[in-house]
């Protein structure tokens, strides 16, 4: 642990206790927005299945890939990344450390763990390791580990940070996680000053106080009381509950929402909605939604894409325009019509997901910068270049602080920048000057 100080003390950090709350990482000095504040390797990862032959298994990278020769299981990159640097984190004393919530579980899951462990035992064969200490890590990596996703946020594997989960959660975050490789990378979102605790989120925030609080409960066993949720039962959060993930007015000229308790009438107009229209809707909904998931599950997109293209339509009778579930299929039919690559219809869905994400995620949200992102690159691909500009603009002033600046993908996107700038100046001075064309 006095290494583990010493080492975040040069960083501005220190390791300290809050009531109610357990160990957290405080800031010794101030931090500005895009500042590094910690960067760790994992303890311990894996590449996804969809990664496991694709990719190095220490550093994720694809290119050069050769079989462990000695094992024949793991793939390396290379020599380099088969010796493995020993740190202040390298030590599994701050594994133990970490919360393992084992007395919360259920009897189910306790008997789950067990039997992973007496696996585990049976392989190793090491006398002097106990059944309930291997149990206890199965449950300190369910509670702990962090998916290492790519800089598009793209799932690659698993990761334990032990130092990194020190941080605690927080639905209104001042810093952000992302990943370089496997290396974990917290970076400040907002103005931290000295002696303020470091926040991340564990959790899609973007929901109904209610929904992330019983995503908090179910994976990680506490209930947040940050500002955000400090507001549940609230007349304010009720409202923003049944935006989010309620009903909408009948009267489709009329943005209003309803509340259940008030008998769905609608708060902007007053008009009610019969419950059984509404019931009638949703159990559409619900068979639409089944059927265009398994034409998708089966392979069949062009039709998955017309089926969920009527899901959307019939969705828009019953969900409020800011509306999560409207958004999340919103948000697969863009995904599947770019892969059928129909960028036309693509950038239609895109647009519409921008102003939901624009209410539901902060402004430094890194998934608000990357919709920004896929919003440029599809009106750049149908040559709306100033558009195009203006959309990855927006992209680089979100991801340069959640990103930073030096990765291979923010260089990518930075020249993009540029290009469709010098783009749209060259199209400006064709329209004002026509010799340009000549």
């Amino acid at each position: 642990m006095e290494d583990l100080q010493r080492a975040l003390s040069e960083r501005g950090l220190t390791v300290s206790t809050l009531p109610d709350k357990g160990r957290c990482l405080l800031t010794l000095r101030d931090f500005s927005p895009g500042n590094v504040i910690l960067s760790e390797e994992p303890y311990v990862s894996v590449p996804n299945k969809a990664s496991r032959d694709s990719r190095c298994d220490w550093c994720f990278m694809t290119s050069n890939l050769k079989k462990c020769s000695a094992c024949h299981v793991v793939w390396y990159c290379g020599s380099t990344c088969q010796v493995i640097p020993i740190t202040a984190t390298d030590n599994y004393n701050l594994v133990e450390a970490l919360v393992s919530h084992m007395s919360e579980l259920d009897e189910k899951q306790l008997v789950l763990y067990a039997q992973m462990a007496n696996l585990v035992t049976l392989i190793l064969e090491w006398p002097d390791i106990s059944i309930k200490e291997i149990a206890g890590n199965f449950s300190k990596l369910a509670c702990n580990a962090h998916t290492i996703c790519d800089s598009e946020l793209r799932p690659l594997g698993t990761g334990l940070y032990p130092v990194v989960s020190i941080i605690n959660h927080s639905c209104l975050p001042n810093a952000v996680l992302a990943f370089e490789g496997r290396l974990a990378v917290i970076r400040a979102v907002q103005h931290i000053p000295k002696d303020t605790e470091v926040l991340i989120s564990y959790i899609e925030t973007a929901g109904s106080t209610m929904t992330r609080q019983k995503a908090l409960k179910e994976q990680y066993f506490f209930s947040c009381t940050c500002p955000r949720c400090a507001k549940v039962g609230q007349l304010e959060d009720i409202q923003e509950s049944a935006v989010l993930e309620g009903y909408r007015c009948k009267d489709i000229r009329c943005n209003g929402f309803l509340l259940r308790d008030s008998g769905f009438i609608c708060q902007e107009c007053g008009l009610v909605r019969d419950k059984e229209e509404i019931r009638k809707i949703a159990s559409e909904v619900k068979l639409l939604s089944e059927k265009a998931s398994e034409l998708l599950v089966s392979g069949y997109k062009m039709e998955a894409s017309d089926t969920y293209k009527a899901f959307e339509k019939l969705q828009q009778k019953l969900c409020h325009p800011y509306s999560i579930d409207l958004m999340r299929t919103r948000e697969t039919l863009l995904k599947i019509l770019m892969e059928l690559q129909n960028w036309k219809d693509a950038l239609a869905y895109c647009k519409l997901t921008i102003p939901v994400y624009e209410r539901v995620y902060p402004g430094f949200h890194p998934l608000l910068g990357l919709q920004y992102y896929t919003c440029g690159k599809l009106e750049w691909l149908l040559g709306d270049t100033e558009n195009a500009m203006k959309s990855l603009t927006k992209a680089v002033d979100v991801l340069r602080i959640s990103h930073g600046t030096n990765t291979s993908f923010m260089k990518e996107l930075l020249t993009k920048v540029e290009e469709a700038r010098a783009e749209a100046s060259y199209k400006l001075l064709s329209e004002t000057d026509p010799a340009m064309d000549g």
